[in-house]
């Protein structure tokens, strides 16, 4: 019983990595940034909307640490999963 309830909980954080995709912060609603974005809950993910409704679209990723609870630690482990604008281009550290 233990070892199928190990490989439950296995395969449910495989998946979860494997579902993760990049997500637009300027357009993506709080569930979608919560879903796809590691350290990012939906509490944090709604400061994001209301950050971006409040101030515009985010120009550079590192804008992301202007909202309170996402410091720069949580930038670089998503930088590679944010993206700008709507294209397949993720945010760089240019």
């Amino acid at each position: 019983m233990k070892q199928i309830l190990t490989a439950l909980i296995a395969a449910f954080f495989t998946f979860a990595a494997w579902a993760a995709q990049p997500v637009n912060v300027n357009t993506a609603s709080a569930e979608e940034i919560a879903e796809n974005l590691k350290g990012i809950g939906v509490s944090k993910a709604e400061k994001i909307v209301e950050y971006r409704e409040a101030n515009g679209n985010f120009i550079h990723v590192d804008e992301l640490v202007n909202v309170k609870g996402i410091g720069v630690r949580t930038v670089d482990q998503n930088r590679g999963m944010i993206l700008l604008e709507d294209s397949s281009k993720v945010a760089s550290s240019d």
